[in-house]
């Protein structure tokens, strides 16, 4: 109990992670006018998952899970994420993320975030934020399963959160819709994720939308 407990504050959007700034993409698509509503964000949401969170960020997040806070490996898929990932905003996103991230688990005292927040300032991490939750929550009694379940719950509430703020849909509509993935979520943890898996992402549009965001003289977050 105590695990699911842990599982739960993790992905609460109220957690000091910075994912406030952080709209994975939403606002460059819904200034292409791609995302309008509840069923163009309700796929947009639903192929984040598929294409990017399953394939990407969960394989980062499980595979620095097993390293089991051995820092070299850490610091290796680190290094993975910031070189398979298109576009600096989304690059610098993710490891502005990771680092409030362990900002706040260390304030908390995890020893295991405050290593890797030295890690980070000597240069050898660089922080990216599913590598940094996949070597933290193991220390908070979360199994290989929860991680993954807080990890793509954090993902759909921060796309239909960001979706909200932008104006794109009401409250109601977003929790609509984050009901919806639900199901989607389950499938995908389901999924065996090997040893030997590799980052893969297949979002050149939102890559793209997020690129040309990052341009934009006035946006509301930071890609």
């Amino acid at each position: 109990m105590l695990a699911l407990l842990q599982t739960m504050w993790q992905a609460d959007g109220t957690f000091p992670s910075g994912s406030f700034a952080f709209s994975y993409g939403v606002e460059g698509a819904a200034a292409l006018g791609r995302v309008t509503d509840k069923p163009s964000l309700l796929s947009l949401v639903a192929t984040i998952l598929r294409f990017r969170w399953a394939t990407f960020d969960r394989v980062a997040l499980l595979r620095a899970y097993r390293a089991s806070m051995d820092l070299s490996k850490v610091a290796h898929i680190d290094h993975d994420v910031e070189a398979s990932t298109f576009g600096e905003s989304m690059r610098t996103g993710s490891r502005r993320n990771g680092g409030s991230f362990l900002a706040s688990h260390s304030a908390l005292g995890n020893r295991a975030a405050t290593a890797l927040r030295l890690c980070v300032r000597r240069k050898e991490c660089l922080g990216h934020i599913a590598v940094m939750q996949g070597a933290v929550w193991p220390t908070l009694g979360m199994d290989q399963r929860l991680v993954q379940i807080a990890s793509a719950y954090m993902t759909a509430s921060g796309v239909a959160s960001a979706a909200v703020r932008l104006g794109v849909v009401g409250a109601l509509q977003a929790q609509g819709v984050i009901s919806e993935v639900l199901p989607l979520i389950e499938t995908l943890v389901a999924r065996e994720v090997p040893d030997d898996a590799r980052l893969s992402s297949a979002l050149p549009f939102l890559d793209i939308a997020s690129a040309r965001q990052a341009q934009a003289s006035l946006r509301l977050f930071a890609n």
